[in-house]
């Protein structure tokens, strides 16, 4: 009996644990002390959590003391709503945006982007009609003598498109496109880009936060950090000991923590030494090889900047959780570009927010990795081709 060789191509999921991640973690937990504690133990496991901090840092070109482990990207989104009270009191967040910050929006604001990667016409008015909050009822549930200032949630980079800004969004470029006098403060989910693309600002400029996640570049599963660029530290959601300088409260997850250090300086040595573009053509090369393969087949923001190893693509009458079970039974891991919901499959709520229409439910995301070979993707190609000849020939 045949055994189907696995072919991983959910990056954007998840990442395999590098070495490195593997390594120090497997060292970290030998350190037996509490980073809270200042006898030896303890402070030897404090410079565990420092030496991971220096490294998140790094990556994400901030301060150390700017770096606040949390569990998740999405807790540590829900850390950075939570001080919306500092930036206005509103929060509201693109069509576009993570669940984990579309969750908590006031308001529905237009995609900052169309099917194809261009820039919405919203978008060259001033940030999408930002100003104009778009949905009337939360406009009236505001109280009119509130200040129209707001905390924003705006991704560097798109985890279903791969579709990215060339540099990381901040207060004063939202400000700019926005060209009125209320101040905007930022909160930006680098998770997808961190690791994948050099990080990069507009000369000093930062945002008010950014968030991301240790798995997503290599790291384990489980912790997570917000950037505050802000002079205020933020207020916890945790309360108790007082970790994490008192901004996040529970005892440090220092095996997962170690982890994440030592993943984000393996990942940022990838990017300097341009590792990427090697994965990025080989993203071409299969999107040359799926467009041979179907003319009806489109491909989400193809001419736009993205990220090199990301690829969405929708092909008409065929269900993109069909191809993703048909690709998995054929030994290929990749994700739909829709998502299960109380038992209900239903369209991707990004996609359809980028004028996608009916078509967003049968996209799927291809999304490569370091390790993803041209024969990876010469057989996925083969095999979604065939897939398709099939489908077309029952449905015909």
């Amino acid at each position: 009996m045949d055994v189907v060789s696995r072919v991983y191509l959910d990056h954007n999921a998840t990442t395999p644990l590098r070495a490195e991640a593997r390594d120090a973690m497997i060292a970290a937990m030998d350190v037996m002390g509490n980073p809270s504690s200042v006898h030896a133990e303890g402070r030897a496991a404090k410079a565990v959590v420092e030496r991971a901090r220096a490294q998140v840092a790094a990556l994400v070109r901030c301060e150390p003391t700017q770096v606040i482990f949390t569990g998740s990207a999405t807790e540590a989104a829900a850390l950075a709503i939570a001080q919306k009270a500092k930036h206005g009191g509103r929060f509201a967040a693109f069509g576009t945006e993570h669940d984990c910050f579309h969750v908590w929006s006031e308001a529905d604001i237009c995609a900052p982007y169309g099917a194809d990667g261009a820039m919405t016409g919203n978008g060259a008015k001033g940030v999408f009609a930002m100003m104009d909050w778009v949905l009337q009822p939360v406009e009236k549930q505001w109280s009119p003598d509130r200040s129209d200032q707001a905390l924003v949630a705006m991704s560097a980079a798109n985890s279903e498109t791969g579709l990215m800004f060339k540099s990381v969004p901040t207060d004063e470029k939202i400000n700019a496109l926005i060209s009125g006098t209320v101040p905007f403060a930022v909160v930006t989910d680098i998770t997808q880009l961190a690791g994948k693309a050099a990080i990069e600002y507009n000369g000093d400029k930062r945002p008010s936060y950014a968030v991301l996640s240790a798995h997503k570049l290599g790291g384990p599963k489980g912790v997570g950090a917000l950037i505050n660029f802000t002079v205020d530290d933020p207020t916890a959601m945790l309360r108790g000991g007082g970790q994490e300088m008192g901004r996040r409260s529970g005892t440090e997850n220092v095996i997962g923590i170690a982890g994440f250090g030592a993943a984000a300086e393996a990942a940022q040595r990838d990017v300097d030494a341009g590792k990427w573009a090697a994965v990025e053509k080989l993203r071409n090369i299969l999107e040359t090889a799926l467009a041979a393969a179907s003319n009806a087949t489109i491909f989400v923001g193809k001419e736009a900047l993205r990220l090199p190893n990301t690829t969405c693509f929708a092909t008409p009458g065929w269900k993109g959780e069909t191809q993703v079970m048909q690709m998995d039974l054929a030994g290929f891991a990749i994700s739909a570009g829709s998502a299960c919901s109380s038992g209900k499959v239903k369209a991707s709520r990004v996609l359809e927010a980028m004028g996608l229409g009916d078509i967003a439910a049968n996209a799927v995301r291809v999304s490569l990795g370091l390790e993803t070979t041209e024969e990876d993707v010469m057989r996925f190609a083969d095999t979604w081709a065939q897939k398709l000849k099939k489908h077309q020939a029952r449905a015909a």
